[in-house]
């Protein structure tokens, strides 16, 4: 699910890719808004709340959901310079080693959770995993070339909305097109199930076992990294 790229995938690969990483994403953002109140992955959210600081004058504040949004933008840029300068040097995979970096850069987050004091542990927990999410939405994005989204669920439902119109205005006839719209109104769906049950987990799991939560979430994403990675190296080879 990490390895074909734009027209080579299917749609079984693309749902494949969209419930494995929105569960995660899902985890991960309710998990850290049960932890400090904070979405790291919502920038419309974000951006409202700081135009809301800075007209309201509480500036102090506004720089916090300010670094946020300049993390996720930060985090899909690196994702994007990796893939480029992978792609650039012939390295199969680029976008597996970008899910596994994420796997890499989450684990530090529970050291963070458990240790940091309390005035600093809120902002970095929401800045970093901003990052992030940005990297991950970034990787999904341009494998998929836009077809799947894992931590934009605004995107994510207007999309379904878009589908369920076209569903109803194909009833009842044997337009070609009735196909597609099943599999992408399957897509969408699924995702935001994903990511949805995900947030559900997360905040189970986090109220459970606190921060090492973040860690199984490393984990997983770093089997998935290094499994694509891997599969990507035999494919490589076999074009050879």
């Amino acid at each position: 699910m990490l390895v074909t790229q734009g027209s080579e995938r299917d749609a079984l690969v693309d749902q494949k890719l969209a419930v494995t990483l929105a569960s995660i994403a899902g985890a991960l953002n309710a998990a850290a808004f049960y932890s400090v109140g904070f979405f790291s992955a919502n920038m419309t959210g974000n951006v409202s709340v700081l135009s809301d600081h800075i007209a309201t004058g509480a500036f102090a504040s506004a720089w916090l959901y300010f670094g946020i949004v300049v993390a996720f933008i930060t985090g899909a840029a690196l994702c994007g310079a990796l893939i480029l300068e992978a792609e650039r040097r012939d390295v199969a995979g680029s976008h597996a080693y970008a899910v596994l970096l994420e796997g890499l850069l989450l684990a530090p987050l529970a050291a963070v959770d458990m240790f940091a004091g309390g005035d600093l542990r809120a902002p970095v927990l929401a800045i970093w995993l901003a990052l992030l999410m940005g990297l991950q939405n970034a990787v999904v994005t341009h494998l998929s070339s836009a077809r799947v989204r894992t931590t934009h669920v605004s995107g994510m439902a207007t999309d379904l909305g878009i589908e369920i119109a076209l569903a109803w205005h194909l009833r009842g006839t044997a337009n070609p097109n009735a196909i597609a719209n099943f599999t992408r109104l399957r897509l969408h769906l699924s995702t935001i199930a994903a990511f949805l049950l995900g947030g559900v987990a997360g905040v189970l799991l986090y109220r459970m076992i606190g921060a090492w939560g973040f860690v199984i979430a490393a984990c997983l994403l770093g089997l998935v990294g290094a499994n694509g990675i891997r599969k990507a190296g035999l494919r490589h080879k076999s074009r050879m």
